[in-house]
């Protein structure tokens, strides 16, 4: 059983989701389907179908975190530090193209969002990050073509 690297925060927002859909999501879609079954024959009934596809989706998404969460490693980023460059650091980057700095945390994949600042472990720029310390300059090749970077700072908070 592979573990997945996550952050508390991201553990925690997995949490929430999964509780959102069994206490809301789940009762809800049982209702629709209830009120559905009301109106007669199911074959033609498009509410039965949407509620059921609906049902669908929350088992499936249900699933999925339950496994994830199973197989959850928490890093306390908290504890780590160094200058070296690992999951849940945080990350100042310069880009060597136009000088703009940048700022990501390495986090697990189900909690990226790059607009938030939250870079995936898998993605490419983490991937060339990883071992890397303050002052050297990273390459990256991207869908958008090859990036230059420097790393200004690396810290865990």
């Amino acid at each position: 059983m592979q573990k997945v690297p996550m952050t508390a925060a991201g553990f925690d927002r997995l949490e929430i989701e999964l509780r959102h859909l069994k206490a809301v999501e789940r009762p809800a879609v049982i209702r629709a389907i209830s009120e559905a079954r009301e109106h007669g024959d199911l074959s033609e009934n498009a509410e039965y179908h949407a509620a059921k596809e609906r049902q669908g989706f929350v088992e499936s998404r249900v699933l999925e975190l339950e496994d994830k969460l199973r197989r959850a490693e928490v890093i306390d980023v908290s504890r780590l530090n160094g200058k070296q460059v690992k999951f849940g650091a945080t990350i100042v980057l310069a880009d060597e193209d136009t000088d703009e700095e940048l700022t990501y945390q390495i986090v697990g994949t189900d909690e990226a969002d790059i607009k938030a600042g939250l870079l995936s472990i898998t993605s490419p720029l983490a991937r060339a990050l990883i071992g890397k310390s303050t002052g050297e300059q990273v390459e990256v090749t991207t869908p958008g073509g090859s990036k230059s970077y420097e790393i200004i700072t690396v810290e865990y908070k």
